[in-house]
């Protein structure tokens, strides 16, 4: 199943995609789940197959797209997980364990909303990332039943900006509405096994990123183990699996998003993410 989030004049919903449609399980389940969250905390999401004959609602060129999940949870990413990116990062060693830093809710945003780049750098680049969302909570989660603890995965664009970055992860990954995530979720189900997809990264149609997600140095089993063991995993939680190489900080010159662009995320079995580029002078 793909499960979207997503906002109507009428107001914030959910559903399942059906072609260039959407059946708005907002409308036919609003009494018993608020939204997606709601449905992966109650661990309902084979209630929701029982809809996925039914004719579409909406057209997806209707709604305003919402974070694939919406972000009171959190979003925890890995940096330097695939081992050309750390190559092409001067002076970087592969790590022996997971580069951990966390993502502020107010940096999440859906698919077609702008990313904004600050008004205080240049210096903002792309990454694009595999995301894994919790389905099933757990703690000391073993790798070898990591993958039954997870309900979907969707696509994320790890938007930096690499000159705060040097000198603080926290600060150059955690500016507002530069970390896009969708379009929407696809149920594990569809993806047995998350380390035989392609992930490919575009600016503006230019391809920059291109790599099976089979070279991560950490797996999503392993980050799933390790990430327990220090926190709790609940429904809803969503893990960034890192970027592989091709990033702009890498290349000379390096090609900074700008006002303007448009960037693309596209990952196989799930779909595209796309988002506009702007100014954050002009959007806030």
């Amino acid at each position: 199943m793909r499960i979207v989030s997503f906002a109507t004049a009428a107001g914030p919903s959910f559903g399942l995609v059906s072609g260039e449609g959407i059946i708005d399980l907002g409308r036919r389940l609003g009494a018993r789940f608020s939204g997606v969250k709601a449905v992966l905390e109650a661990g309902a999401l084979d209630q929701l197959a029982a809809h996925a004959g039914a004719a579409p609602d909406l057209a997806l060129s209707e709604v305003s797209f919402l974070p694939a999940v919406p972000q009171d949870r959190k979003v925890l990413a890995v940096g330097l997980n695939y081992r050309a990116h750390v190559a092409e990062s001067a002076g970087r060693e592969v790590p022996e364990n997971p580069r951990i830093f966390a993502r502020l809710a107010d940096t999440i945003i859906g698919h077609g909303q702008p990313m904004w780049r600050p008004r205080n750098s240049t210096h903002f680049d792309y990454e694009g990332e595999l995301a894994v969302v919790i389905g099933k909570p757990g703690r000391h989660i073993p790798a070898a039943r990591a993958l039954e603890h997870v309900a979907a995965y969707t696509c994320f664009n790890d938007g930096s900006v690499r000159d705060f970055q040097k000198h603080s992860v926290t600060a150059g990954k955690n500016f507002p509405h530069t970390g896009p995530l969708g379009p929407w979720l696809v149920t594990a189900d569809e993806i047995p096994d998350p380390a035989a997809l392609t992930l490919v990264t575009r600016l503006n149609g230019r391809e920059m990123q291109r790599t099976g997600t089979g070279d991560m140095i950490l797996s999503v089993p392993e980050l799933i183990a390790y990430i327990s063991a220090f926190t709790p995993l609940s429904p809803g939680d969503v893990i960034a699996t890192g970027t592989p190489e091709g990033v702009a900080h890498a290349r000379k010159p390096p090609p900074w998003m700008v006002p303007g662009d448009v960037v693309e995320v596209e990952i196989s079995g799930i779909g595209i993410l796309r988002n506009p580029v702007v100014a954050e002078e002009d959007a806030a």
